[in-house]
């Protein structure tokens, strides 16, 4: 650590605990002594979430070092952690350049992908459109350091896929940070077509004529009070030419969300320019497949709309005749993302689809069961959810299951229709209801709803994710679907 021959500003060292204990830490009797004196005090003590930026006066190579807590022992999640924090402190300080000590006693694949992903996750910041933004400190250089001999390749291929998923978390994050003024559903449409060209994907966009034509009555009556027409955007991923298995990808884009005639409070509803998170998730894992090229078949379904309210908006109590033949009965104009999804899961099944994950800021009920902490899921297929949950634990996001038993289906059922947008104004079991609406239309085929209404949007930073949007999931998905290349 002594040495720096890349010119670094200052250096990061991570200790569990117990190294923070030890007698020779960071190598240099001084920094040594000050940061006991931190211990004993408890000013760190070796925590995960814990940092502290140490200036060595001189006594090392390095401006400033970073110490970083990873808790009782290393894991890729404190080590993700620990990198986010020190991203964020080296933008503080204005310092371009950092080194990382990688772990000793961990396997050096698995904390290089981890550090770099915390690096470049903690590096994002909200794009600002003041008339002189003054220029920002940026991260320029990270290097990593390690004791052990490693082989150069394998360290370089698990430090360009980190890059490639928190890149693309980033870019869903960028997407739904968007205001409703510069991101409407044509605009959703142009980006995934962007995609699309950049990485070799199949597109199909339909417009409000097209998805009209197709019968798709709920997409059409969703974005019927706006100046902004509705889009199906459906894009194509071949990965494994030889399996008949394709996975359906769907997100809700609802571009802005005043609730229509069932309209919102006012205060908050700027939030509801993330409405079209799960849009932004599924276009950011696309950007992760894109680099890693993973072996599967994907059909990605975006639903577009911006729910408005306006003479043409549809009502409480409308009709509405979905793809599927199926009616719907209106109760809850604020209740469009379930209907827009429910004719993705539609459109993706006979797009080929045999297995079915969605992704959605579908409900404020989730709050009540999880706050902002973690993502609420539904399924129809216990077997099928394990190993997307074993990923979601792997990629360091929190998933819940939440229970699909009968008679939550049975509080759906209308008196005039197939099936109803809402149930009782008290909003018992909401999450769960919500998300068994989209089961509704899955019918047989393996299904997974993802409830991120808590955790896509967060009005102020907390621990490694950033204020606004966190491009939560696109981790999970990329860890779901690049099992291999990101191991």
């Amino acid at each position: 650590m002594l040495d720096n021959t890349t010119g670094a500003d200052a250096i990061l060292v991570c200790l569990t605990e117990a190294e923070l204990r030890q007698d020779v830490v960071l190598g240099q009797p001084q920094l040594d002594q000050a940061l006991e004196r931190m211990r004993a005090k408890g000013l760190f003590t070796g925590a995960s979430g814990e940092l502290e930026a140490l200036p060595t006066h001189g006594l090392l190579p390095y401006a400033y070092v970073l110490v970083a807590g990873l808790g009782p022992a290393t894991t890729r999640d404190t080590l993700r952690a620990a990198a986010v924090f020190a991203a964020r402190k080296i933008l503080a300080l204005q310092f371009e350049r950092l080194a990382l000590k990688l772990p000793s006693g961990f396997d050096t694949r698995s904390a290089a992908s981890a550090l770099t992903e915390g690096l470049l996750l903690g590096t994002y910041r909200i794009e600002a459109y003041r008339k002189n933004e003054p220029a920002r400190a940026e991260l320029r250089q990270a290097v990593l350091l390690t004791e052990a001999a490693a082989d150069a390749a394998l360290l370089a291929s698990a430090i360009a896929a980190a890059e490639a998923v928190a890149e693309g978390t980033n870019y869903a994050r960028d997407l739904t940070n968007l205001p409703g003024n510069k991101l409407v559903p044509a605009s959703i449409a142009e980006e995934a077509i962007k995609l699309a060209q950049h990485y070799g994907f199949a597109i199909e966009v339909l417009d409000e004529h097209e998805i009209a034509a197709r019968g798709m009555g709920g997409l059409i009556a969703v974005g019927a009070g706006s100046v902004h027409p509705p889009r199906m955007i459906t894009l194509r991923y071949t990965g494994d030419p030889d399996s008949a298995d394709v996975l359906g990808l769907v997100g809700k884009g609802v571009t802005f969300d005043t609730g229509g005639i069932s309209m919102k409070k006012p205060d908050g509803m700027e939030e509801m320019i993330s409405d079209m998170g799960g849009a932004a998730t599924l276009l950011g894992a696309l950007h992760v497949v894109g680099q890693l090229k993973p072996k599967v078949n994907l059909v990605v379904v975006i639903p577009a709309a911006e729910n408005m309210t306006s003479g043409t908006a549809y009502r409480p109590g409308d009709i509405v005749t979905m793809l599927s033949g199926h009616s719907v009965e209106v109760l809850n104009t604020d209740a469009e993302g379930r209907i827009i999804l429910a004719e993705g899961i539609t459109y993706a099944k006979a797009q080929g689809a045999n297995r079915l994950i969605d992704v959605a800021t579908l409900t404020g009920a989730i709050l009540i069961s999880f706050a902002d902490i973690a993502t609420g899921a539904v399924t129809n297929d216990d077997e099928f959810i394990k190993p997307f949950l074993q990923a979601a634990g792997a990629a360091g996001e929190k998933v819940w299951q939440l229970p699909n038993y009968p008679e939550y289906r049975a509080m759906l059922k209308s008196d005039v229709a197939d099936i109803k947008n809402a149930t009782s104004s008290d909003r018992w079991a909401g999450a769960i209801t919500a998300g068994l609406f989209i089961g509704y239309f899955a019918e047989e085929t393996p299904w997974i709803h993802l409830d991120t209404g808590g955790t896509a949007w967060l009005w102020s930073a907390k621990g490694i994710e950033p204020k606004g949007a966190t491009g939560v999931m696109v981790r999970t998905l990329a860890a779901y679907l690049c099992s291999e290349q990101l191991t």
